[in-house]
């Protein structure tokens, strides 16, 4: 028999990849209820209504992506530190059937409650933080190009990767993702 954690985890994993294929608006605890093997109402047990599971997903997402945004060596280059931060972005798109979790709800920012509208911001801005440091550091190392204020480019540079996730996810190919990267590095001429 599952414990308690084992199937709260489950229906916030299915919950994720949900709305990272769909949407917000796009599944239905019906439909949680068949991947986990429970009644919705063992779903509204630990998420008494969608906005509650939608804002703990955002959270739990964050929490993953921040802790491998904080494995990345301080030490590295920062042309490095963007390359993994590629890869990164790599694995989110899965077999590119998926995007940001984030990313796929700012699309459905409309229907979102405050609380998760809030919660999407907030990886937003953590994410723009940590590239505008990032490009702060190329910039004086000389191995990224940046135009005007690390802050400016590097809103720019996020909204670029969610592109390039949702324009992967339309051709079926991570090229796009890579292209993004390599825009950014300052070429070097022998």
């Amino acid at each position: 028999m599952e414990t308690t954690a084992t199937v709260r985890e489950q229906i916030l994993d299915h919950a994720i990849t949900l709305m990272m294929l769909h949407g917000y608006n796009g599944f239905s605890y019906r439909d949680l209820s068949e991947l986990v093997g429970v009644k919705t109402s063992s779903i509204h047990y630990y998420f008494p209504s969608k906005e509650d599971l939608a804002l703990e997903a955002v959270n739990e997402y964050s929490k993953q992506i921040f802790a491998l945004l904080g494995s990345v060596d301080a030490s590295l280059p920062a042309d490095a530190k963007l390359a993994k931060y590629t890869k990164l972005f790599g694995r989110v798109l899965g077999d590119g059937d998926q995007i940001c979790l984030c990313g796929m709800l700012a699309a459905d920012i409309g229907s979102l409650p405050d609380t998760v509208r809030a919660a999407v911001q907030a990886f937003f801005k953590a994410n723009e933080s940590w590239l505008a440091k990032v490009l702060a550091q190329g910039v004086k190392e000389r191995t990224l190009a940046v135009n005007g204020r690390p802050e400016n480019a590097a809103r720019t540079l996020f909204a670029a990767y969610q592109g390039s996730a949702l324009a992967s996810r339309l051709f079926q190919t991570k090229a796009r993702l890579d292209e993004v990267e390599t825009s950014w590095k300052v070429s070097k001429q022998v």
